[in-house]
C-alpha cells in the first residue's frame, strides 16, 4: 500500500485535558501529519478548547462537562448525524486510544459503514471501575461497555506485555500486538544555565540527593508507598529533597499526608507544569526518577527521564519496569517501604552509579515518539490489508 493514509486519532482527553493519553494523541497526530500521511483528531467538545493553536484538523463532538482538576469532558456521540461526519471524511482507519466515548462512537460509525479500527489499550481501567463504582450491578455494566469496545477493534494494541491481565480481567480474550509510546521529548544534556535556575528557583542545594516523581496526584500510583519511604530515609538520618512534579484528583490529601508524617522539609511541590523543556529541566537536576506505580501499563516518565540521562527506581515485575536491567539501565525493588528506602540508601550517594546507569538509559531503553508513530503507522497498511483480505468489509457489524 503506498498511498498515504488518512488516519482518525480518537481520544477521551485532548487540550485543555492533560493526561497521558491527551499527549499521546497529540503527538501521533503532529507526527503523522508531519512525516507520514493525514490525521485528523477526534474527540470531545471542552469549553476551554484552543484548537486553533494546532496545525491540523480536530473534530469535537457533543460532550458533558465536568468540572474537575483534571477539565475532562464526557462524550456524548449518539446523534446519528455525527456517523456521517465522520464517514463524508474518508478515513482509511480509526485508531482509539481508550475504551471510553469515543470508542463507542467509533462503533456506532462501523454500524453504518465499516472502516478498519484499532484500539490501543492504554491504561488498567479496572482500577478506576473498582474504586469509583461502589455497586456491583453498575461496575458489571462498565466491564461490559469496555469489554464490546475493546471487541469492536479489528486490532488491540497494548503498551507492554504486563498489561495483557488488564485486558484479560475485563474479559478480553483476543489476540493482541505490543505497541510501547514513545517519549516526545528528545535526548539532551540540560543546560547549566536551566539548571541552577531550577536550583535556585527551589534553594536546592548542591551537595545532596535530587529524587523526582512526575504524573498523576492520584493515590492508587503508590504515592503513600513513595512517601514512607522517604519518612523512612529521613528517620535513618539522609538529607534530600523530593521534587513532585503534577497535579491530580489527591493532591490536597497527599500534601495533608507528607505534612502529618514530617517530611514537608524534604519535598519540593512544583504543581502543574505543561512546558516540556522546563520539565526536562527538573529530570535533568535529578539523581533518580521515582516511579513506585503498578498501575501504568507503559510508565512514559521512565523514557521521558531517560532522555536527560536520569536512571529511574521501578518496582520489579511492574509494567513500568519491562525491559529494566537492575544496575545496568535502572534500578528495582519490591513493592514495600523497607524495599524502596534500602535500595535508595544503597545508591542515592553513589554519583559515578547513578550517572552511568542514567547513561545507560538513555542509550538502550529510550525511544522517540517519531520512531513509535512510524511503527505504528506501518502497521496501519496491514491492519487495512488484512481487513479487506478477511472481507471484513462486507461482514455485518455485530457491536
Amino acid at each position: 500500500m503506498n498511498k498515504k493514509l488518512k488516519i482518525a486519532i480518537g481520544s477521551d482527553a485532548f487540550p485543555p485535558t492533560t493526561d497521558g493519553i491527551s499527549n499521546v494523541a497529540q503527538s501521533y497526530a503532529e507526527i503523522l501529519n508531519k512525516n507520514f500521511g493525514e490525521a485528523v483528531v477526534i474527540t470531545p467538545k471542552n469549553p476551554n478548547e484552543q484548537d486553533y493553536k494546532y496545525p491540523y484538523e480536530i473534530f469535537r463532538y457533543k460532550s458533558w462537562w465536568i468540572p474537575s482538576k483534571e477539565g475532562y469532558s464526557v462524550g456524548w456521540p449518539f446523534k446519528e448525524s455525527l456517523s456521517y461526519d465522520i464517514i463524508n471524511k474518508n478515513f482509511d482507519l480509526l485508531h482509539s486510544h481508550a475504551p471510553l466515548a469515543t470508542s463507542y462512537y467509533f462503533r456506532l460509525v462501523n454500524r453504518k459503514k465499516r472502516i478498519p479500527t484499532v484500539l490501543t489499550y492504554h491504561t488498567k481501567y479496572e482500577y478506576d471501575i473498582d474504586k469509583r463504582i461502589p455497586l456491583k450491578s453498575a461496575r458489571d455494566f462498565a466491564y461490559k461497555f469496555l469489554l464490546n469496545n475493546i471487541n469492536a477493534a479489528d486490532e488491540v494494541w497494548v503498551t507492554s506485555e504486563g498489561s495483557v491481565e488488564s485486558l484479560r480481567k475485563l474479559g478480553y480474550t483476543g489476540d493482541y500486538v505490543v505497541m510501547p509510546n514513545g517519549c516526545d521529548m528528545q535526548k539532551t544534556n540540560v543546560s547549566d544555565e536551566l539548571i541552577d535556575m531550577i536550583r535556585r528557583k527551589h534553594n536546592l542545594p548542591n551537595d545532596m540527593p535530587i529524587f523526582i516523581y512526575t504524573g498523576r496526584m492520584i493515590w492508587y500510583k503508590n504515592i503513600k508507598l513513595l512517601l514512607d519511604a522517604c519518612k523512612a530515609l529521613k528517620d535513618n538520618g539522609n538529607d534530600f529533597r523530593l521534587i513532585m512534579l503534577g497535579f491530580g484528583a489527591d493532591e490536597l490529601a497527599i500534601k495533608r499526608y507528607y505534612k502529618k508524617i514530617g517530611i514537608e522539609d524534604k519535598i519540593v511541590w512544583t504543581g502543574k507544569i505543561l512546558d516540556r523543556d522546563e520539565i526536562q529541566g527538573y529530570y535533568g537536576i535529578s539523581d533518580i526518577l521515582l516511579f513506585p506505580s503498578v498501575f501504568d501499563t507503559n510508565g512514559l516518565v521512565v523514557r521521558e527521564a531517560a532522555s536527560c540521562a536520569t536512571p529511574s527506581l521501578l518496582i520489579e515485575n511492574s509494567c513500568a519496569a519491562e525491559g529494566i536491567t537492575d544496575c545496568e539501565t535502572g534500578f528495582l525493588c519490591r513493592e514495600s517501604v523497607m524495599s524502596i528506602a534500602q535500595k535508595l540508601e544503597s545508591i542515592m550517594y553513589n554519583k559515578e552509579l547513578l550517572k552511568e546507569v542514567g547513561k545507560n538509559a538513555q542509550d538502550k531503553i529510550y525511544l522517540s515518539r517519531k520512531d513509535a508513530v512510524k511503527k505504528a503507522y506501518e502497521r496501519y497498511s496491514i491492519v487495512i490489508e488484512n481487513f479487506y483480505k478477511e472481507g471484513k468489509d462486507r461482514e455485518t457489524f455485530k457491536y
